[in-house]
């Protein structure tokens, strides 16, 4: 990945479609909430389509990962990705859920439903995000008529929260300037990604400038404190896929066996060969080929 204060210089080996596509500007928008206000942009149909399809990023990450995915869907449906709570340009809050997570995934499609018919709701979730994505097509069945989750870790319903241990606190960091933080851009889990060009587009847009310096835009406090789904059990009613990447470290061991087993009766599953966890920047084309083919 190629690093200097210019991203258009950095990316500029970047293929025609990814190019045109973050030129395709949305409207950017906001819900209010008591708790933090969330952040969403939105990509209008071309024509009278009463789909909407809406993006959820994973942990740490932001709407903007979606850039040049939500374009490739403006013929087909109005188009959202959302900054989840605590993350992207969304406000933080004093504690995190996922729970609350999908109520401002809710509060956004009643938001939008007042404006505008809408026939079928598509939701699409990347780990974290599919956890979020799962929940709201639970608990709102009669809303949500596609769910995709793309490589979602999912713990067994019966899972031991005390099993869980958290990692070291993560402590806020200032850098002096804008390469030194862009050059500290990490994917996680870790692994390798050929197409740096979409990794260097996802982190010129994961900082900001403050008076202190150059930082993330993810509150720090909400890895440790998010409070998570134990003990839950999806029983989403729609059509339902799974995609995962064949070299996930988040699938490895008994994870995939064990998410099958539990809900091979109501979900399909579909590998990705050579992708990682990172699963639509190591093969963006193909799944939005998947989306397409599975939603329109």
């Amino acid at each position: 990945m190629r690093i200097t204060d210019n991203l258009k210089k950095d990316i500029h080996d970047a293929p025609e479609w990814f190019l045109e596509a973050i030129n395709i500007e949305p409207k950017e928008k906001y819900i209010e909430n008591l708790k933090g206000n969330i952040a969403y942009s939105k990509w209008s149909n071309k024509g009278n389509a009463e789909d909407l399809l809406i993006f959820i990023h994973g942990t740490g990450a932001h709407k903007r990962w979606w850039d040049p995915i939500a374009p490739q869907f403006v013929d087909f449906a109005d188009i959202i990705a959302v900054d989840l709570p605590g993350m992207g340009n969304s406000d933080f809050r004093e504690t995190y859920s996922i729970k609350d997570f999908g109520e401002g995934i809710i509060s956004i499609i009643e938001k939008e439903k007042s404006n505008k018919k809408i026939k079928n709701i598509n939701i699409i979730g990347h780990s974290l995000g599919g956890q979020v994505a799962a929940y709201v097509a639970s608990e709102r069945t009669e809303l949500i008529n596609n769910l995709i989750m793309i490589d979602t870790f999912i713990r067994p319903p019966g899972y031991d929260p005390k099993d869980h241990e958290s990692g070291p606190l993560r402590m806020i960091k200032y850098y002096p300037d804008k390469v030194s933080i862009l050059k500290r851009f990490r994917l996680l889990p870790s692994q390798e990604c050929l197409n740096g060009w979409f990794v260097r587009y996802i982190a010129e847009h994961s900082i900001k400038e403050t008076e202190e310096g150059w930082r993330w835009k993810f509150d720090d406090a909400m890895f440790n404190g998010l409070e998570r789904l134990f003990g839950y059990e999806f029983t989403f009613g729609c059509p339902t896929l799974f995609v995962y990447g064949a070299e996930s470290l988040l699938m490895s061991g008994n994870i995939l066996p064990n998410i099958k087993k539990t809900y091979s009766d109501i979900m399909e599953f579909e590998e990705i060969a050579d992708a990682a966890h990172h699963v639509f920047l190591d093969k963006p084309l193909e799944i939005v080929d998947i989306i397409k083919n599975r939603l329109f």
